[in-house]
């Protein structure tokens, strides 16, 4: 049974673990290669905080440059749950 359970959850996976494809703008951000939900969450922050681009005053707060702006749907800032909601609209499955 153990070999089966182990086999199963490396063939793909669910939620975080499924690996999706970036749209053509997110790409620009996280690379074009289907990755699990997971590490595009990981590299959009990766990608704020070298550009410093979290709002000093309010940290919940992310500010977007040209790149992000577009994946903001045009907003100048977006908090960090809304950002999730607005990087999945740039995701398939």
């Amino acid at each position: 049974m153990a070999t089966t359970k182990s086999s199963s959850s490396k063939a793909g996976g669910k939620g975080l673990s499924a690996a999706v494809t970036p749209s053509a703008d997110l790409a620009a951000i996280v690379g074009n290669e289907p990755i699990p939900r997971s590490e595009v969450t990981k590299r959009v922050w990766d990608y704020i905080k070298q550009n410093g681009l979290q709002d000093q005053q309010n940290k919940r707060m992310i500010n977007a440059d040209d790149k992000l702006r577009t994946i903001f749907g045009g907003k100048d800032q977006v908090s960090m749950f809304e950002m999730t909601a607005l990087v999945n609209k740039h995701l398939k499955a």
